[in-house]
């Protein structure tokens, strides 16, 4: 199910919101992230800071290009690859998801409505299987 234009807009525009304190915003997700699955921690490197931060910009570089699968298409299958080979299974993906929604109700609050949370699991939807699909994650 693609993202019509008018969705894709509404996530672009939230995102950008967003951009003015990636690090606090990505600090907020990984914290989400692990109540959530504390078993995926150990994927993770100590120091989350750069890590959150190259999230956050590889998010918005996705979003910014969303529209043009073909364009990202080796974006997805390094970003499926890598993820692969520290462990990520497709499951992994579920508790991803609902630390970015959560994420984005912390960040926008009023403004995270239930249309933008609705065009944001879209998104991720198309994220999330282009990149099991072209990384090879195992399902």
């Amino acid at each position: 199910m693609s993202l019509t234009s008018a969705e894709l807009e509404m996530v672009r525009d939230s995102l950008g919101r967003l951009r003015k304190d990636f690090e606090a915003h990505s600090t907020y997700f990984y914290d989400a992230l692990f109540r959530r699955a504390p078993e995926l921690r150990k994927m993770f490197r100590d120091d989350l800071t750069g890590q959150g931060m190259k999230f956050m910009t590889t998010l918005d570089v996705i979003v910014q290009k969303l529209d043009d699968e073909e364009h990202l298409a080796s974006q997805y299958q390094s970003l499926g690859r890598s993820h692969a080979i520290l462990g990520v299974h497709a499951g992994d993906f579920a508790p991803m998801e609902e630390a970015l929604i959560d994420t984005m109700r912390n960040a926008l609050g009023e403004g995270f409505t239930p249309e933008l949370e609705q065009a944001w699991r879209k998104a991720y939807a198309e994220v999330s299987r282009n990149m099991i699909r072209r990384g090879g994650i195992e399902v």
